[in-house]
C-alpha cells in the first residue's frame, strides 16, 4: 500500500504565487524602495546575562558616526539613516531588497538597569549596547536572641 501526503493548502499555493508575483511588482512603487524616502526597522536581538542585557542590533552599511543612541526617561532609542549610494542608475536595478532611508526603533528599558555605565561597540554592521543590570539590594540578615 502506497502512503499519499496529504497536502490541505495545496489549493491556495497559486493564489500565494500571484500575491507573490503583485507585491514583487507593485510593492517597490508604494514603499519607495530604493529612494531614501521609506522607514526601515533595523532587526534586533535582545538577551540577558547574569550581570547585564545585552542589545545587538543589524546596522550594515552604516557608520559609526551615522548611529545616534539616546537614552530618555527609561527609554533607549537607537536613530540613524542608510542613504542609497547611486554608484549605478536606478534604471540599471534590476531588483532591489535592501532596506534604505531612516530609521528608529525604540525600547523601554526596566528598572533594574544602571542606566549610568551603558556602552556600545560598533563592529562588522552590528551596534551591541550593554546594559548593565543594577546591584540588587539584599534584605540584610540580622539575627535576634530569645531569652
Amino acid at each position: 500500500m502506497r502512503l499519499k501526503v496529504w497536502e490541505p493548502f495545496r489549493e491556495f499555493k497559486p493564489f500565494y504565487r500571484n500575491v507573490d508575483r503583485l507585491n514583487n511588482e507593485f510593492g517597490k512603487g508604494y514603499y519607495g524602495e530604493a529612494t531614501g524616502e521609506e522607514t526601515w526597522s533595523p532587526k534586533v536581538d535582545i538577551y540577558e546575562t547574569d550581570g547585564s542585557f545585552v542589545l545587538n542590533a543589524e546596522l550594515p552599511g552604516l557608520k559609526k558616526e551615522e548611529i545616534k543612541i539616546d537614552l530618555n526617561d527609561n527609554t533607549l532609542t537607537l536613530k540613524g539613516e542608510k542613504k542609497f549610494e547611486e554608484k549605478v542608475e536606478k534604471e540599471s536595478y534590476v531588483r532591489v531588497e535592501s532596506s534604505y532611508g531612516s530609521f528608529a526603533r525604540s525600547f523601554t528599558l526596566s528598572d533594574n538597569v544602571n542606566t549610568e555605565n551603558i556602552t556600545a561597540n560598533y563592529k562588522d554592521g552590528v551596534l551591541e549596547v550593554t546594559l548593565p543590570k543594577k546591584e540588587e539590594v539584599k534584605p540584610k540578615e540580622i539575627k535576634v536572641e530569645i531569652n
